[in-house]
């Protein structure tokens, strides 16, 4: 009876039984009569021991001559091994090599320029630090969802080429859409507002794409964004909401990638101290005079550029909102502050430790009025937006919501320096391949 095969991530519960792992060997050394091979499958690594005397001649020599990234399927004993990370490894009794590469792999051990890696991503995310970086990727992207659903969103998806322009227009990629002029979106959440209408709590989740030419730590032409959008939630209540998800996703990263975080040597308490206390929140008034006292030549009117929240986040020791910017610095669809007529009712999320924005989001203009007023002004073409007018002719509603980038939040948490890493297949201004 053949051993049944199972994956690395199973071996702890089947030790003492034969099995085989099928995968590909990322490492291998070998002292003469023993060869230890380094096998992955997707699901972990383990280490493969294979005694020269425990196995056919053929099959030793086939292992000896295998190169890295060599596919394979191996047949062996689970042993309990307390200094393997995995706590397990596999004694060798057979060896099938499926493929065994005609000549070095490209990414070896020494150390590659970043270009080349990324020219090499289609086999630079075989890393075990790519991994841990997918893995926790998986898992923030598992918590958004279930935060969601244990609150009762519905997930409505949204348009990927629209002819309504979300954000400004000069981050636009313009398509030729058969006779019309279309875009690629830059957020989903005017169909939001209009699945809010409808259903009350809603989310988008997808991809967005910004062309602005950008060349920082912090930019992706084509990145992922989660935007919820209520009804009859306002300002206040969207930045609790807001603090509710940030605060569980970090909850859930900290509990169940555990591994992940310490492989790529994450200082753990910055992230627990964001659990320790509610946000911090001050107003765009009040950043400005603190960042003018530490240094900075930002004046009102002005939005907050990276450096500016690098310096004010590392004020602080959790996220914090800066809330109400100038109505000038703001999208057209952010409603008026009542107390400050100059701004508007909206926050960005700041991540500690320099990260900066995360999250983008604002009470919604309800009037039809001055929506139509701010519109008009910022010279949109009205007859794009006659559907999202409607929302606001027919039953309009106090509501509010926001985006958050996965990619920004993925970065913060991994404690990564670049965004790049944190996306399989990143989309800069000089890369579209692979």
């Amino acid at each position: 009876m053949a051993a049944p095969w199972i994956t690395i991530k199973d071996m702890p519960q089947h030790v003492e039984e034969e099995v085989t792992i099928k995968g590909w060997m990322y490492n291998k050394r070998s002292s003469g009569k023993i060869h230890f091979l380094q096998i992955r499958d997707g699901s972990g690594f383990v280490q493969a021991v294979m005694v020269k005397k425990e196995v056919s001649p053929e099959e030793f020599e086939a292992a000896k001559k295998l190169w890295m990234e060599a596919s394979v399927e191996i047949t062996g004993t689970v042993r309990s091994d307390d200094r393997a990370p995995s706590g397990v490894e596999l004694t060798v009794s057979n060896i099938k090599v499926n493929h065994n590469p005609t000549d070095e792999y490209p990414i070896g051990k020494k150390d590659h320029g970043v270009d080349f890696l990324l020219d090499n991503r289609h086999l630079w995310l075989r890393s075990q630090r790519q991994r841990a970086i997918m893995t926790i990727r998986e898992r923030i992207v598992w918590s958004w969802r279930q935060f969601l659903h244990d609150r009762d969103f519905l997930l409505v998806d949204s348009p990927i080429i629209t002819g309504a322009i979300g954000e400004g227009a000069s981050g636009l990629f313009e398509l030729d859409y058969f006779d019309q002029k279309a875009y690629l979106a830059q957020t989903g959440q005017l169909y939001a507002e209009a699945a809010a209408a409808a259903y009350g709590k809603v989310y988008c989740f997808g991809p967005t794409f910004r062309a602005e030419k950008s060349k920082t730590r912090r930019h992706l032409t084509e990145f992922w964004m989660l935007e919820p959008e209520v009804a009859y939630y306002d300002h206040k209540d969207n930045m609790d909401l807001q603090e509710a998800l940030v605060s569980y996703t970090v909850e859930q990263v900290l509990e169940h990638c555990k591994e992940e975080l310490a492989l790529l040597e994450r200082e753990l308490s910055p992230l627990k101290s964001v659990l320790e206390g509610p946000f911090y929140r001050i107003s765009y008034r009040d950043a400005v005079k603190k960042l003018n006292e530490l240094g900075s030549s930002i004046e009102f009117g002005d939005d907050l550029g990276a450096e500016d929240e690098t310096i004010l986040t590392q004020q602080y020791d959790r996220p914090v909102f800066v809330e109400c910017y100038p109505k000038g610095a703001k999208a057209f669809y952010m409603k008026e502050n009542p107390d400050d007529k100059e701004t508007v009712l909206c926050a960005d999320l700041l991540a500690p430790e320099g990260y900066g924005e995360i999250i983008g989001g604002s009470q919604r203009e309800d009037d039809l009025d001055k929506l139509t007023a701010r519109m008009e002004s910022d010279g949109l073409d009205m007859d794009s937006y006659g559907w999202y007018l409607d929302l606001r002719r027919y039953g309009t509603f106090v509501h509010s919501g926001f985006g958050i980038g996965l990619e920004r939040t993925i970065a913060w948490i991994c404690g990564l320096h670049h965004i790049r890493e944190v996306i399989p297949w990143p989309r800069t201004i000089y890369r579209l391949n692979p």
